[in-house]
């Protein structure tokens, strides 16, 4: 059994307190992969990772902790993204308004953006004296082929061999992992989820267009549910920390939520 949990808003969706439920509901193995935080937001998390010498983020490491086996960060995602804030009108090498990439860890390795400064407690931190850099975005192109994408290759044959795999996407990408397919698709937000067919999804995710900003190989969640009639609609209550930070108490609160999503 393949899920797949996506978000219809960028941020605060609540896609991994969604996904850490269901991790504990149906006794599975979560996977992200790909994910990212930012050195000026999320500063606490990046200071905690870093500190240990890795870069991961707290969605990584919840979902590791919610699923079967004992499982790392990392192990959950290959791939992580550092960002910081930069001011003014420059782009930066991926084409982000106020906001430049600093660092990958791809796997257990790392891929550096040298137009960037990067802050000093990162270089102190992490072990980049062997890391590739990159100067120009067909720099990045190039090194994504070679390093990243076999990343991505192993996880998909993982989650196919899984016995009950979890994949959680990034942002609002409909998305995140390719030639995998799904049984269901749980597109949650705020207030609600919607269930739908994993086949049917992914033939919508053909039919959707990747917008010029966003490069041909993503769709947006909206973009794809637009083309779909969802299987079930759920409520989702409100959680408080205490309820969120443990994945037992938000299966119990969502389980009417996680029974439609396996219905479909």
């Amino acid at each position: 059994m393949r899920l797949l949990v996506v978000g219809s808003d960028r941020v605060d969706a609540g896609k991994t307190t969604f996904t850490v439920g269901l991790l504990d509901h149906v006794d599975g193995v979560g996977v992200k992969p790909r994910a990212g935080n930012d050195y000026w937001f999320d500063h606490d998390d990046v200071r905690e990772a870093v500190g240990e010498g890795r870069l991961y983020g707290k969605d990584a490491r919840r979902i590791a902790a919610a699923s079967r086996g004992d499982l790392a960060p990392e192990d959950v995602n290959p791939v992580h993204r550092l960002w910081q804030p930069s001011p003014g009108p420059d782009s930066g090498l991926l084409g982000q308004s106020r906001r430049e990439f600093l660092v990958d860890r791809v796997g257990d390795g790392f891929l550096a953006n040298e137009t960037a400064a990067l802050p000093e407690f990162v270089r102190r931190h992490l072990p980049l004296g062997d890391a590739a850099s990159v100067g120009s975005l067909a720099e990045l192109n190039d090194r994504t082929e070679k390093r990243h994408l076999p990343h991505f290759r192993a996880l998909a044959e993982r989650i196919r061999e899984a016995d009950r795999a979890v994949v959680e996407s990034y942002s609002d990408i409909a998305r995140p992992i390719r030639n995998v397919e799904f049984d269901a698709v749980a597109v949650v937000e705020p207030r609600r989820v919607r269930a739908y067919d994993g086949e049917r999804f992914d033939k919508a995710c053909d039919v959707a267009d990747g917008s010029p900003r966003d490069g041909a190989l993503e769709e947006r969640v909206e973009d794809v549910v637009d083309l779909l009639d969802p299987a079930a609609v759920e409520s989702l209550p409100p959680l408080s920390d205490a309820e969120r930070s443990d994945p037992a108490a938000v299966a119990s609160a969502y389980e009417n939520a996680y029974e439609a999503l396996l219905s479909v």
